[in-house]
């Protein structure tokens, strides 16, 4: 479980830096960076690449929630 608190505050780090490139605004892209940090921490697990501390950890966060920004953005056009 404080595995899981890790990724959800380094996603509110990611997703504020993600959104910083035209997201959904403020509240939005700290919820996507949560979301985004835990699905690129599942991922970057399931592929074994590890974090390796906060930095890297904020990395993973970081793709993570570009990769739902991008993919919310795909699915707000279809």
């Amino acid at each position: 479980m404080g595995g899981l608190l890790y990724w959800i505050i380094v996603g509110l780090i990611a997703g504020f830096l993600a959104g910083k490139g035209g997201g959904y605004g403020v509240l939005m892209d700290i919820v996507l960076g949560m979301l985004g940090a835990i699905v690129g921490g599942w991922l970057f697990g399931m592929l074994g690449i590890s974090a390796g501390g906060l930095i890297g950890g904020i990395l993973v966060a970081f793709i993570g929630a570009v990769i739902l920004i991008w993919l919310t953005r795909m699915l707000k056009k279809a």
